[in-house]
């Protein structure tokens, strides 16, 4: 490694001064919580819709939830099973099961019953804390079949009193006999349990992998891996003093769990909450909150500035908006600059990383590769070393493609109670991302394509990533995903799913030349088919997976 052109660390040279400096993170979050409760505690923490907690008050709240899960015999190190949209109970439940010593097992609330069963089982959850209508509706008979012996279901109109109807348009139901309300516990005054203090090297996370393209593993976050993260935030980004967050990213993803909470918390700022994503509800919040930061995936702010009410003035408050979780397309980045004036930032990360390990620096703007049309992820972080290596594991030439590698603070130690897989994914202890890229002599790091979605059309590699950006590019096209399908003739051939602007007109022929006119023969989509809306994770990345399954059954 000492004599590797990347650990050389070009980048470094592109970096700020505060950028560049040694970082000194605390142990965890609550740790994090505890210094802003004694600098501020009546500074509000959690504003949702139109109720506020201070960071007082979600202490106490969360001193309470440890002390009831402690009493109910849940020990340091068990796991606790959270599902639950972007609330304030998701945060009292996180920082209590932590409280309490626990490792947290962030759910997808999108996950179908056997998904979650798979997640329960295989994390050997002792503790489920979820939704009163998901426990009603399907998890209470998933729980059966689990390890589960607590459960606390609450209710997510609680600690707001506006009810909109876009999001929480559903009612409060019947307290489950065979669940504690988490709100009533979080009141009750219990007692955080003692001598369960956390360390750096403790699993804080098991996060399972969104499972774009297998069966989710779960990735163990430590508290260490998440306050590197955090404090790399904190002070290369240069918010405002106690700025103010909005979690446009759902929590229990790690992008929203590390750079929205994790970020938040550890400046002492004002995270705001929305439920789940709609787009005039956050435009709406940005309005009644005036937020410094959110990051989100290209997907969510397409949305956003395909709704009829926005304006400029919803963005006006925004010092950094970043964008993180799927391919951010050139096209968008100037479209949106120019109708509304920030800049979206591109980043880089995965949940085995903790979020970002490459981002474009406040104050730089990322290049696109003139060949491939490709923009820029970012510079790698300052403490992060990222390689482009080859098929061997040799390191490649800057400018040459090869699979992303990266060692560093963030990097988890593994994926939980699966050596097969943890030795395959982090030789050595550095991450084999599966991501196909390059780094320019600068640093910059570009992300072609995941190795799994190349094309191989007639022996020609065809990246979706680059016909993609393409299709990005055409006035009336809001979404595209490309897959390989399979060709008698060609062995694949390139396929296009789009999703259209609202009132845009277009149809499959006119986007295939439209493409034709742009790239080499054997990369523009012979096939072309327009839908609704793309299938995505809660997170918002497109589920490629999904229709390349759709394509290769011939719909």
């Amino acid at each position: 490694m000492t004599e590797s052109r990347y650990a050389a660390k070009p980048w470094v040279a592109l970096l700020n001064e505060a950028q560049k400096a040694d970082i000194h993170p605390l142990d965890s979050l609550v740790h994090a919580l505890r210094r802003a409760v004694d600098e501020d505690p009546e500074r509000v923490f959690l504003a949702y819709f139109d109720g506020r907690l201070s960071y007082r008050e979600v202490d106490e709240l969360s001193d309470s939830v440890a002390g009831h899960l402690a009493s109910r015999g849940l020990e340091r190190g068990d796991r606790v099973a959270i599902l639950l949209q972007n609330s304030p109970l998701f945060v009292l439940a996180l920082l209590g099961a932590w409280k309490a010593g626990a490792i947290v097992v962030p759910v997808n609330p999108m996950y179908k019953s056997g998904e979650v069963g798979h997640v329960l089982r295989d994390g050997e959850v002792t503790a489920l804390i979820c939704s009163d209508r998901a426990w009603e509706s399907y998890l209470r008979d998933t729980a059966a079949d689990s390890p589960v012996r607590i459960v606390l279901t609450g209710c997510e109109l609680d600690f707001q009193t506006r009810g909109d109807a876009r999001v929480l348009g559903f009612e409060r139901l019947p307290q489950a006999g065979d669940a504690a309300d988490l709100t009533t516990v979080a009141r009750a005054g219990y007692a955080a349990p003692e001598g369960r203090d956390l360390t750096p090297s403790d699993i804080a996370l098991i996060s399972y992998t969104s499972g774009t393209s297998g069966t989710p593993k779960g990735a163990t976050n430590t508290h260490g891996n998440i306050m590197h993260n955090a404090e790399q935030q904190s002070v290369g980004i240069a918010l405002p003093e106690a700025p103010v967050y909005f979690a446009m990213a759902p929590l229990f993803h790690i992008t929203g769990m590390v750079c929205q909470l994790g970020g938040c918390l550890n400046s002492a700022g004002t995270l705001v909450l929305a439920y789940r994503f709609e787009a005039g509800v956050v435009l709406d919040a940005f309005a009644e909150h005036r937020p410094h930061y959110t990051v989100g995936p290209s997907t969510a702010f397409m949305a956003l500035a395909a709704h009829p009410a926005v304006t400029r003035e919803h963005f006006s408050s925004f010092e950094v908006i970043y964008s993180g979780g799927a391919p951010l397309p050139p096209a968008l980045v100037e479209k949106f600059r120019a109708d509304f004036g920030p800049y979206i930032r591109n980043g880089y990360g995965l949940t085995e990383c903790s979020a970002p390990c490459a981002s474009v620096p406040p104050g730089l703007q990322a290049p696109v590769d003139p060949v491939s049309g490709t923009l820029a992820v970012g510079l790698p972080v300052r403490d992060a070393i990222v390689r482009i290596v080859d098929e061997q594991g040799a390191e490649v030439p800057f400018g040459e493609q090869g699979e992303i590698v990266v060692s560093g603070p963030q990097v988890v130690p593994g994926y939980w109670r699966r050596p097969d897989a943890t030795a395959e994914t982090f030789p050595d202890g550095e991450l084999r991302t599966g991501d196909i890229g390059f780094m320019d002599e600068q640093g910059w790091l570009y992300v072609v394509d995941r190795k799994k979605d190349m094309i191989n059309a007639s022996g020609f590699k065809v990246w979706p990533r680059e016909v993609e950006d393409v299709l990005y590019t055409h006035p009336a096209v809001r979404e595209a995903a490309v897959v390989g399908v399979p060709d008698g003739y060609r062995g694949e051939t390139v396929k296009a799913y789009i999703s259209l602007r609202p009132g845009a007109d277009t149809d499959p022929d006119e986007l295939a030349v439209y493409c034709k006119e742009r790239l080499a023969a054997y990369k523009y989509p012979r096939q072309v088919e327009i839908l609704p809306d793309l299938p995505k994770t809660a997170s918002g990345k497109i589920l490629r997976r999904e229709l390349r399954s759709r394509g290769q059954a011939g719909e």
